[in-house]
C-alpha cells in the first residue's frame, strides 16, 4: 500500500461568519479549548504519520506563520504557500501543490473542520481504486427540524435536527494523485470546478467517515466542537495532546 507523508491544508479564509473572533486573525487560528483550530489539524496529521505539511496562505497570513514557524516545535516539516482570498480553494491548492508537493500521492484539507478519523483506512481505499482523488463525505446532519406531511397537510413525522443518512456531504478531507493538478482552476473553486468534471470521467471516488467530523464556520459551531473535544478527550487519546 502507498505511503502518504505529506498534506497540503487551506487556512487562508477570513472566517466572515466568525467575526469580531477574525477580525485580526484568520478563521484557521481562532481558540477552540484554549488552541488555534490550525493546531488542532497538525497534531492530528502527526499522529496519523504526515510529516511535511504545506499550508496554503492568504487572510492574516502572519499571524500562522508566526505561530507555528518552520513546525519543528510540532514535529513537523511546514511550508508556506501564499494565494488570494479570491482565488478560492483552486488556487490555494494548485499554486501549493505546484511549489512544494513532489509526492504521487498526497493529503488534502480545509483548515476549518475538527476530525478523528483514522488516514490509513481512507489511503487503503484510495490505493485500491486507482482514483485521481477521493474525497471524504458524511451523512448531512440537517439543522433544521425536518417535517413529513401527508395529501392532507397532516404532519406525520417531526424530527429535530436529524442525521440524514440518504445525503452524503463534502468533509473537506481529499486523498489527491499528482494528476489533481490538470484540473484545479487558475482560479475558482475546486468544489464547483475540479470535482464536477472529475465526477464526469468518473475519476472521484467518495470514503465515507464514520467517525467525529466537524466543520467550523460559526460561533455557534465553535461552541459544538468544544463541548464534543471536551467528551472525546475523555475517551480519545488522540485528543490528549
Amino acid at each position: 500500500m502507498i505511503q502518504v507523508r505529506t498534506a497540503v491544508v487551506l487556512a487562508g479564509g477570513a472566517g466572515l461568519r466568525l467575526r469580531p473572533l477574525t477580525n485580526d486573525k484568520p478563521k484557521a487560528m481562532v481558540e477552540v479549548l484554549g488552541k488555534p483550530l490550525l493546531q488542532w489539524i497538525l497534531e492530528w496529521l502527526k499522529n496519523n504519520k504526515i510529516e511535511h505539511v504545506v499550508i496554503g496562505i492568504a487572510y492574516k497570513k502572519e499571524s500562522i506563520m508566526d505561530h507555528f514557524g518552520d513546525g519543528s516545535d510540532f514535529g513537523l516539516k511546514i511550508d508556506y504557500s501564499a494565494h488570494s482570498v479570491e482565488g478560492e480553494t483552486g488556487e490555494g491548492f494548485r499554486l501549493a501543490i505546484s511549489r512544494f508537493v513532489d509526492d504521487d500521492t498526497f493529503l488534502a484539507l480545509n483548515g476549518d473542520m475538527l476530525t478523528d478519523l483514522d488516514l490509513h483506512g481512507m489511503v487503503a481505499f484510495h490505493s485500491s481504486h486507482k482514483s485521481v482523488a477521493t474525497i471524504a463525505v458524511s451523512p448531512l446532519k440537517s439543522p433544521y427540524g425536518v417535517i413529513d406531511i401527508a395529501n392532507n397537510n397532516d404532519v406525520l413525522n417531526f424530527e429535530e435536527k436529524p442525521v440524514i443518512d440518504s445525503v452524503l456531504i463534502n468533509a473537506g478531507i481529499y486523498i489527491f494523485d499528482q494528476q489533481i493538478v490538470d484540473y484545479l482552476p487558475e482560479k475558482g473553486s475546486l468544489e464547483k470546478v475540479t470535482f464536477p468534471k472529475l465526477a464526469s470521467k468518473r475519476l472521484l471516488k467518495a470514503y465515507p467517515v464514520n467517525s467525529f467530523w466537524l466543520t467550523i464556520d460559526s460561533i455557534k459551531d465553535l461552541e459544538t466542537a468544544e463541548l464534543e473535544l471536551i467528551r472525546l478527550g475523555r475517551e480519545m487519546k488522540v485528543w490528549q495532546t
